[in-house]
């Protein structure tokens, strides 16, 4: 996880100077990798699902963990949605001046890395 963490971080520095364009031309490639490795993608969930099951995972939780067709497809469209929307980086949500003259601006920037860890238990 540790590495993982640092390629991220290492890769948000790049990105954070990624125009807009090559921002959607990212979002665009990661939805036709999801939708040309979709047999690969499949076949590795087939393997977790039949970890989980053997692991006896409750219905719900195997649910949550199954992947299928539909929800492959889901994903590759949630990102092609991402890219319709307005690149909001850079944008000034806000001005003001300060009696000594000094002009404050609220702008939207690169947030960076954000870590997390989805953990479901059973009940």
């Amino acid at each position: 996880m540790l590495g993982i963490g640092r390629e991220a971080r290492a890769a948000a520095l790049v990105l954070a100077q990624a125009t807009t364009r090559q921002k959607n031309r990212a979002l665009r490639a990661a939805a036709a990798a999801l939708r040309t490795r979709r047999s690969t993608i499949l076949a590795a969930n087939d393997s977790d699902m039949k970890q989980a099951a053997a692991r006896g995972l409750n219905a719900a939780l195997l649910d949550r963990l199954r992947l299928d067709e539909k929800r492959v497809e889901a994903m590759a469209v949630g990102l092609e949605d991402i890219e319709s929307l307005a690149d909001p980086i850079g944008k000034q949500l806000a001005e003001w001046s300060r009696p000594n003259g000094m002009v404050i601006q609220r702008v939207c920037v690169p947030l960076g890395v954000i870590g997390i860890i989805y953990e479901s238990r059973p009940m």
